[in-house]
């Protein structure tokens, strides 16, 4: 491996070359924000690395530089957990695209961190097979990135989260040693499952290079459905049907009159409902027409599109929140779990939290009613909306749920972890971070 006898750029770029080591400040500033607008610092450089032994050179070469690194996929997350705080070297990897072939005997297909989820559906597809995940930044989220946050999306409810889609993984850790484990194996305990440990971990014990990701076979028949409701005891309520009388449930997606008002503004359309107090929307899918096993447990008002176009223009109003929320200014945004027992008293009082902080404020919430996963979204805050992040999230932990349901803890809720999670099981986490990376090298500052 090359030594770093000089400039740390120059060293870098005999390993990846010069063109994927970025020290211009314009070539730089995509990678130093994150999508949410709100976090981010200036790099040191950017270094776009091709392949796992790539990865293990730089992470090497900065150790013995002395200089952090902070691993970046599509840069789509929401909690500065993938950007720079100051100083540090971003370590992209969205050069690392191969994809193998579908194995059919096992319906797994191996592909590297920089693959996006998109790009993953199609080719799943062109096998006959389906992702088993999907959300909004599908586009541009990687599954290098999927699988360190472990995200999860629309159909987690079905399909579960990235760990549950997931078969094995490449990595490598602070050191450059890696961690290969790819056979995919249903049934294998052979001493610690470190693939489960790092996904999830948010790029501080290991970055990882590539995934083994289990498929699914699609459903091909489609029904979904709005449905106005007039109150959240009531969706609660629906669901438990769904869950229990419509065995081809896929998705339960819910928003609120703030945020189909919104919506409905940034797109130009008029909203095909108003008037309720919060909105579901409904999937099934089977291999065979669901429509009618969904109907019969629907309220008659429930519109029913039952053609890819019309559940594209409905799936539209939902996905649409985080763009029409960004559109309207820099938002401060807490994905948090709630039990479903507690989540009407949650969604009744937040509102009322951020605005005996910050009167002026607009929050709008929407989220996968499935999962209890709430997008909790505070518009028109200053620079020192900290106490209306913590207000809510105190909240969260005071109703029995979690500050992180996605997206991860990041930079943004790495102060309030302990309102979920007692002092011994931190201290655990960080032995952990300890074992993995003594030298403290990977992403410092996130989760713990």
């Amino acid at each position: 491996m090359p030594q770093v006898t000089g400039n740390l750029a120059d060293a870098l770029a005999t390993v990846v070359g010069s063109a994927h080591v970025l020290e211009d400040p314009e070539l730089r500033a995509p990678y130093e924000r994150d999508w949410s607008g709100r976090f981010g610092a200036e790099s040191r450089l950017v270094v776009r690395a091709a392949d796992a032994s790539e990865v293990a050179a730089v992470l090497r070469m900065c150790r013995d530089s002395g200089v952090a690194v902070v691993p970046q996929g599509g840069n789509t997350g929401l909690v500065g957990g993938s950007v720079p705080r100051g100083g540090e070297v971003v370590l992209s990897l969205t050069r690392l695209t191969s994809l193998g072939e579908v194995d059919m005997t096992t319906a797994q297909v191996e592909a590297g961190a920089g693959v996006t989820l998109a790009v993953l559906q199609k080719h799943a597809g062109a096998a006959g097979l389906d992702a088993g995940m999907d959300f909004a930044a599908r586009d541009s989220a990687t599954l290098g990135g999927i699988a360190s946050t472990d995200a999860g999306g629309l159909v987690a409810f079905r399909h579960g989260t990235a760990r549950a889609r997931i078969a094995g993984l490449d990595a490598v850790l602070g050191d450059g040693s890696v961690v290969r484990r790819m056979s995919g194996l249903l049934k294998d305990n052979a001493g610690y499952a470190l693939p489960a440990l790092l996904v999830g971990s948010e790029g501080t014990l290991g970055v990882i290079t590539r995934v083994r990701w289990k498929l699914v076979v699609p459903n091909p028949e489609r029904v979904a459905a709005l449905v106005p409701l007039d109150s959240i005891e009531a969706a609660a309520e629906l669901l438990g049907i769904l869950r229990t009388r419509v065995p081809s449930l896929e998705a339960v997606e819910f928003f609120l009159p703030e945020g189909l008002e919104l919506v409905s503004s940034y797109l130009g359309v008029d909203p095909p409902v108003d008037g309720a107090a919060v909105y579901l929307i409904v999937e099934a899918a089977a291999p065979f027409d669901p429509t009618e096993e969904l109907a019969e447990v629907l309220p008659e008002d429930a519109l029913v599109a039952d053609d890819t176009a019309s559940r594209r223009r409905m799936w539209r109003l939902r996905e649409s929140h985080t763009e029409a929320i960004a559109a309207a200014g820099v938002a401060h945004k807490m994905d948090v779990g709630v039990p479903l027992t507690a989540l009407g008293e949650f969604l009744a009082h937040v509102p009322d939290v951020v605005a005996a902080l910050a009167p002026e404020a607009r929050t709008i919430l929407f989220g996968h009613l499935a999962d209890g996963n709430v997008h909790v979204n505070v518009l028109g805050l200053d620079d020192d909306g900290d106490a209306v992040d913590e207000a809510v999230l105190r909240l969260v932990a005071e109703l029995g749920g979690t500050i992180s349901a996605e997206h991860g803890i990041g930079i943004a809720k790495a102060p309030y972890l302990g309102l979920v999670r007692a002092a011994d099981e931190i201290e655990a986490m960080r032995a952990i971070k300890r074992a993995l990376d003594p030298s403290g090298l990977l992403n410092p500052g996130v989760v713990v």
